[in-house]
């Protein structure tokens, strides 16, 4: 009986340790320490949208992109998605780009009854197999990397924000409007 026991703690401690890293729920608006891919150009991929249209990261280049990985079953990543949304339709036409990356593996099926209960404008693109996640060292979520017009990685955040104020968003209104 036990062992039996211990086995079921461990389990647990397992199960704990994993959505721990898995889903950063600490709200911090501080951007994570430089390093990593900062400073550089942000890696190409092509992964498909929910209409089953290829995108490529290349083809917004001139642009600010947020580049945001997520997952439906995260709490953080979903409760920052409204501000992620009104940031994107106030600065859509001055330049900016969100790309909100899916790493489920189910995740058009997923995603397709998470935007039953609310629709967002920007693209979601689908990472099943996570190639874009596994370039980008991906592994907490939602994680989100800010790419300039020259296609620089400016910022890698971890975590959960309100994209609508604090430092993130005066990186990015400093990026769209020079």
């Amino acid at each position: 009986m036990k062992r039996f026991s211990l086995l079921n703690v461990v389990v647990v401690l397992l199960f704990t340790a994993f959505l721990l890293t898995g889903c950063d729920n600490s709200g911090s608006e501080q951007p994570v320490a430089r390093g990593g891919l900062v400073g550089e150009v942000a890696p190409d991929f092509t992964l498909t949208n929910m209409q089953g249209e290829e995108v490529t990261l290349s083809q917004f280049r001139g642009k600010v992109v947020i580049l945001n990985f997520w997952a439906t079953w995260c709490p953080p990543c979903r409760e920052e998605m409204p501000s992620m949304e009104r940031l994107y339709r106030d600065l859509e036409s001055k330049g900016l780009v969100m790309l909100a990356v899916n790493v489920e593996e189910n995740g058009k099926e997923a995603v397709t009854q998470f935007l039953q209960k609310r629709s967002y404008s920007f693209p979601i693109l689908l990472d099943s197999e996570n190639v874009a996640q596994n370039t980008y060292g991906v592994f907490r979520f939602p994680e989100s990397f800010i790419i300039d017009r020259n296609g620089i990685v400016i910022e890698k955040i971890i975590g959960g924000r309100n994209w609508l104020s604090g430092p993130t968003f005066k990186v990015i209104n400093f990026l769209i409007n020079g």
